[in-house]
Formats: C-alpha cells, structure tokens, sequence
C-alpha cells in the first residue's frame, strides 16, 4: 500500500472519529449555546466608575510551613446589584458578560502564584436572551476572593501593604456601570477556605507542578502497555532487537532507542493536533480547565468519553490504519538497523490503536483546554511511559522474563477499565445544567447506537461496507443529538404564560379576556413538540398580543386533581390538549387534542376573536 493510501486511511479514521463527537457538540452548540457575551456592559461610559455601588476591603495571611500568604479581597455589593464571577465564562467567539478582575498595583513586589477563586458559590443560570446557552455566575450581597501570594524577601508583613483593585461591572436586571475600585490590603487573620477547593491554591513548590503533570502522563503511558493490543508485541520486538543486535548490548540499546524514537513521535503527530483543535476552538489560550465552564465543551467531553468507554466495552473498536497492514510498512519494520527499528516503533503504535485510542482519547480531549507547552508534556510523557520497558529491557534483555504472560485477564482489565470511564461519564454530567441534561442524555443514547451499528461491520470487511457503517451510524448520531438538543432543551419563551388555576382562568373569563390553555407535561413528548413547533411560535405571539390574549400554563408533569378535572371537562382524558376561550362565554369551547400545527393554533384563535375591551367587558358583566 502506497503513503497516499495511509494518508487517506488515516485521514478517515481522523476524519470519523471527529465527526462522531463534533456532530454532537454542534448540535448542542446550535440549540441554546449561541451568544453571550458582553452586551449589558457595552456604551456606559457615562457612569461613574463606582458611585459606592461596590466597597472592597482587603487583607492577607502570612506563610506557613503548610501553605502560601494568601490574599482575601472582599467586595460589598448594594442590594438589587451583582457583580460577575471571576471565573464567569464566555463563548467561544469571546462573547459573555465581564468577570470581576483582582490586579495587584504596578511595581507591587508582591507576586500571585495562581488564580483568585470565591469563597461563596455565585448564584448560576442558563441565558435564554442575550447570550443563549452560558452559563451566567452571579454574586450578590458578598463575596470573597482568595489566592496565594509569594512575599519579597524583607517584606515586613506587620507594617508592609499590598495595594491593588477590582475591576468589574456592578449589573441589575437592565444596565451594568463599570467599577474600578482600589483596595489596600494589610495583615489579618484570612477567612476560611472551603475543604473542597483547599487545595487548590499552589504551594511554595507549584513550581513542579508540571513534573507532577509528566509523572501522572509516564503512568499514563505504562498503563498502555498492558493492554491486550500492546503486552504481547514488547517481548517479541526486544527479542527481534536482541538477535539482530547479537550479543552486543551497545547494539540492543541503540535499536530501542531508535525503536521509542518512532513511538515518540506518532504521540508528538497527537500533541501538534491537539494544539490545532485548541487553536480551532479559540482564538485566546484558555486557562488550566476554563474550557469547562463552557456548557458545549462539558457536553462534547461527555460523548468523547462515553465513546471511548463503549470501545472499552467492546461494542466498537477504533480501526487500524490501513498503512499498518500495508506492504510498505512491513517492508519498512523489516529493514535492519535504526532506520528499522525506527519504523517498527511507529508501526507498532499504530498497530495499538484499537486498545490504546480510548485511553488516548480523553487524553486529547483534556489537553484541547491546557497550553501548547502542557500539551506536549503530556503527550511526551505518556510516549516515554509506553516506551520505558523498551529502554529498560535494552539495557537489562534479563527483564523480558519478568513480563507478564498475555492472556484472558488482560481481557477483563480492558472492561474494568471500561467501567472507570463509564464513571468519568458520571462526573461530566454532575458538571453540566440540569436544562441541558435530558439532552444530553438522549444523545448518549443516540451515540451507544452509532457505535454499536459501527461494531457490527466485521473488521474483515471491504472498506465500501466499513464506510457506509461508519457515515451510517454518525448519521444517526447526529440526528438523535440534534432532535435532542431541539425537543429536550429550553428554549425562550416567546408568550406571556401564567400558571393555570381554575380561579384564574375564572377571572379571565369575568373580564371578557380570550384565554388560551395548555395542557402539558414533561413527561409528555408529543406536547414538547407541540409548544417548540406549533405554539411557541412569533406568528402566534403576534396574535396573542394584537388581540389581549390571556395565556395559562397548566403543567400535570405531577399528579394534580384539579388539572385532571380540568381535562375530563373538556371531554378528553390525556394531555397534549390546547384549549382556547373565546371572550364571549356564551361559545363554545375550542379543543385541539394530539398533534397539531401552527396553522390550527392560528386559525382557532382568529374564530376565537380578540378580548373585549375593558368598559364592553363591564358592560356585559353587569348585564350578566
């Protein structure tokens, strides 16, 4: 097979991969995670810059022998007032509200070591408006940040200060005023830090925090080793090393060096991708996980991991490459000297990638949100872990006998594993809102199917049947994640709905209003559609509103009597039901039962008529 061959069955393998997870995060980016960004702040500048709107105080704690000086900003907000959180997100065009900054005054020889992070949880919810689908972090009242700081050498901690300001918006329901408050901080006794993010500040040694990043990616790289693709090629490829090499061990050595050498560099071809998905994503460098405050990215993470746990679990294996199986490769691995060896370590890997492709593809999903420079500590870490028994064993060939013999346990480890993503999975979805949860849900399901219809293909099959499987199941993928993200999301709600009660629609009545009526749940599907397709509609929000049309709600997502009663009236037993009043009493009621379509809902109430006017619907009610 030629190198254009395995470009193109690289390419598809790539090409399928990405396009399993991306139609799903589309689909969750088009439906309510669209804009958000920093519209309520724009044109102010004629507001003063704090007006007392805000007051900051500030102070810090000496270092211990456990932990960093830490630096406590509190700010004060005025009632009916909020500032954005620090850690408030955006979209990724850069769209969203302005988080509240803390900068340390210019020439301030005191020196953050990370982040600032609350001490209150802000309050949180999903935009439906302005920048649809973000998640909005709001603080009232009070809050307080907290990050470690390094103290100059001299720094009298009992007379010094550390000088600074808060930067930020102070925002009600319709307008925002820029704030550029000072703050001096000096020596005080701190606040207490929540046990769950004590942790979190850096220490005096933050500094080997990315050598704990490589240990942890090393480890990584072990693990691969002992999957069921990878265990039993090690002792046959030293070997192979070992009788081309003779006894010299000069010689071993130099060829598992050329041999990790070729490994190395299929991870480094994954590390120099991932940095271009991350420059995909955003033009910006995101911070250590700020890509998780962003709702599409958590829910794209989820079926990128969920996938992976599936092929775990042996319901879809991701494809070899065909230059793996190609003549040109074999002839390349065959070749004597480092040249040889070099290309048998890239075959290899290759030759992995239906065991190590799970665990490398939650790897590549995390380090989309990591710099480029973490990127390739990781991906380098993880390819020198994989490559340590080569090293090892060229130095000490004694040591292929202590490797483990291949058999069903690796099997049974590969599933185990399986189920440790399967917990990962857990996790994302207690980080993403609960509106888009069913939605999320749903399109796990859809994407189980794909891989399972994927599966089915026999790996023996020609590349024609493996395809349609493939651009078959991503299809499905896709039209179960969109039809989630459609139906199962909120979207805004164009009219005026009130609760329904039997009193108020009484008063309605009295007051000669046309009322319309729906009856719905969400357990109900058919009346999700309904109201996205039908109802929720600006045609008929024209109407509603030209003609003072009073809108009630009537939610039997419970057990409630009186909306039973209600429907029973009408002479129907079962929900989706729309009902519409006309403002004349004395007509009938207009029922329209199952699924319906906008053109109806339009037409009843065109038949229906407008409310009657204030002193008509008097006139008639004394009259009455």
């Amino acid at each position: 097979m030629t190198l254009s061959r395995y470009r193109g069955a690289s390419a598809r393998l790539a090409a399928f991969l990405c396009l399993l997870v991306a139609v799903q995060t589309a689909a969750a980016q088009e439906f309510n995670f669209g804009k958000f960004d920093n519209k309520l702040g724009g044109g102010l500048g004629g507001f003063g810059q704090n007006d007392q709107k805000v007051t900051v105080s500030a102070e810090f704690t000496e270092p211990t022998e456990t932990a960093p000086a830490m630096l406590f900003v509190t700010a004060k907000i005025v009632p009916g007032l909020h500032l954005y959180a620090a850690d408030q997100g955006a979209l990724a065009d850069g769209d969203g509200p302005s988080p509240t900054r803390i900068k340390l005054q210019d020439g301030e020889p005191v020196k953050l070591l990370g982040k600032f992070q609350h001490i209150e949880q802000p309050k949180t919810h999903v935009d439906g408006i302005i920048w649809k689908g973000l998640e909005i972090r709001e603080h009232y009242d009070q809050v307080t940040w907290y990050a470690p700081v390094e103290l100059p050498a001299g720094f009298n901690a009992a007379t010094a200060a550390i000088s600074g300001a808060l930067d930020g918006q102070a925002c009600d329901e319709k307008s925002c005023t820029p704030i550029d408050v000072a703050f001096t901080a000096k020596l005080g006794k701190g606040f207490d830090i929540p046990t769950t993010q004590a942790a979190t500040p850096p220490s005096p040694a933050s500094t080997l925090s990315l050598w704990t990043v490589a240990g942890y990616g090393i480890i990584g790289g072990l693990i691969l080793n002992l999957m069921p693709c990878v265990l039993p090629v090690i002792g046959l490829k030293v070997l192979s090393f070992a009788e081309q090499g003779g006894r010299s061990r000069a010689r071993v050595l130099g060829l598992n060096l050329a041999y990790s050498a070729g490994l190395l560099s299929v991870f480094m071809i994954l590390a120099t991708l991932a940095v271009g998905v991350q420059l995909g994503v955003s033009r910006e460098n995101f911070g250590w996980g700020e890509l998780y405050t962003l709702t599409w990215f958590k829910v794209g993470m989820t079926a990128l991991v969920f996938s992976m746990a599936l092929s775990f679990m042996g319901i879809w294996e991701i494809p070899i490459p065909g230059f793996a199986a190609s003549s040109t490769a074999s002839k390349l691995s065959a070749e004597e000297g480092p040249l040889g060896a070099f290309c048998m370590g890239i075959f290899t890997t290759l030759l992995a990638t239906p065991c190590s492709g799970p665990f490398l593809g939650p790897v590549f999903g995390y380090t989309i949100s990591q710099p480029a420079a973490v990127t390739f500590l990781v991906f380098g870490s993880v390819g020198v872990g994989m490559s340590l028994p080569y090293l090892l064993i060229g130095m000490f060939p004694s040591l292929v006998s202590w490797l483990p013999k291949p058999g069903p346990w690796m099997e049974t480890l590969k599933h185990l594993l399986g189920f440790v993503l399967l917990g990962t999975v857990v996790y994302l979805f207690s980080t993403i809102n609960e509106d888009y949860f069913l939605a999320t849900l749903a399109m796990l399901f859809g994407i189980w199917f794909a891989c399972w219809l994927i599966g089915r293909v026999p790996i023996y099959a020609e590349s024609g049947e493996k395809i349609r499987g493939w651009v078959t199941g991503a299809a499905i993928a896709a039209l179960i994640g969109y039809g989630s993200f459609q139906l199962l999301t909120p979207s805004e709600s164009m009219l005026p709905w009130q609760p329904y009660s039997p009193e108020a629609l009484a008063m309605a009545r009295a007051q000669g209003k046309t009322v319309m009526v729906d009856f719905t749940a969400d357990w109900c599907p058919t009346c999700k559609t309904n109201l996205k397709f039908s109802i929720n509609r600006q045609e008929v929000k024209d109407v509603v509103e030209e003609n003072d049309v009073v809108t009630l709600l009537a939610d039997w997502s419970d057990k409630n009597d009186t909306i039973k009663q209600a429907v029973m009236e009408l002479n129907s037993r079962s929900i989706p039901l729309l009902a519409i009043y006309p403002s004349d009493s004395s007509r009938e009621v207009m029922v329209l039962r199952d699924v319906i379509t906008q053109s109806q809902v339009l037409e009843a109430l065109a038949e229906a008529g407008p409310s009657l006017d204030p002193k008509t619907a008097a006139v008639t009610s004394e009259k009455k």
